[in-house]
């Protein structure tokens, strides 16, 4: 089966108009500040890139924020709520495989909500990013947290077997990150002033921001 199916056959399942995720408003605060900071290489707005968008609702925000922002999917289905929602904003759909149709060094921001976790191809999806992304541009992500602290928390949650259900091996979650495991992957995939902060309760999220590091291919 082709990826891109697969994760067709995903959206399939969820219904439209589904409630948005309790940390959505933390992400938002947490990207928008990001790309506030970000310093843009021709004095203009900086250009964003928002990966595995979904509906887009972080787009949307990042674009009445100002931003010029482009939201890419790997699914047509998601698009196609955004677009009957917000239909101003700039979508497209992306191979789950190979290289993406922006040039090199395009974005001054590239952001990741909720992606990395889902992707297989961990080195392909980072290598891309970097490709994309200028340099000295910033990376800015969040994943689910997978420390000490929250594989206890899953320990002592009064669900008959948290453990199975979290690690269910029909989920689309396939990488499972700790801020160390994150910190190091990133120091060691070109990134510089890596900066990893586990926020929340329950769920626990990992936010993360780098700069691609200057002067390197």
């Amino acid at each position: 089966m082709e990826t891109s199916a697969y994760h067709e056959r995903i959206w399939d399942a969820i219904p439209e108009g589904l409630a948005p995720p309790r940390a959505l408003e933390r992400r938002r605060r947490f990207v928008l500040a990001q790309a506030r900071a970000a310093t843009p290489r021709d004095g203009g707005a900086p250009r964003v890139l928002d990966v595995g968008c979904g509906e887009a609702r972080l787009t949307y925000e990042l674009a009445s924020a100002g931003f010029c922002v482009i939201g890419v999917d790997v699914a047509e289905e998601p698009l196609r709520r955004a677009r009957a929602r917000h239909p101003g904003l700039d979508l497209r759909v992306v191979p789950a495989h190979g290289e993406w149709q922006f040039g090199d060094s395009s974005f001054d921001l590239v952001w990741a909500g909720e992606v990395v976790e889902h992707v297989t191809d961990t080195l392909a999806l980072f290598s891309e990013i970097r490709r994309v992304l200028r340099s000295g541009g910033t990376l800015v992500l969040s994943t689910p947290a997978h420390s000490r602290l929250s594989l206890l928390a899953l320990a002592l949650s009064p669900s008959r077997d948290p453990f199975s259900s979290h690690f269910d091996p029909r989920s689309d979650h396939v990488r499972f990150y700790s801020a160390r495991s994150l910190r190091g992957l990133l120091g060691e995939l070109g990134f510089e002033d890596v900066n990893v902060r586990v926020r929340g309760r329950a769920p626990r999220l990992l936010l993360a921001s780098a700069r691609r590091a200057r002067f390197t291919a």
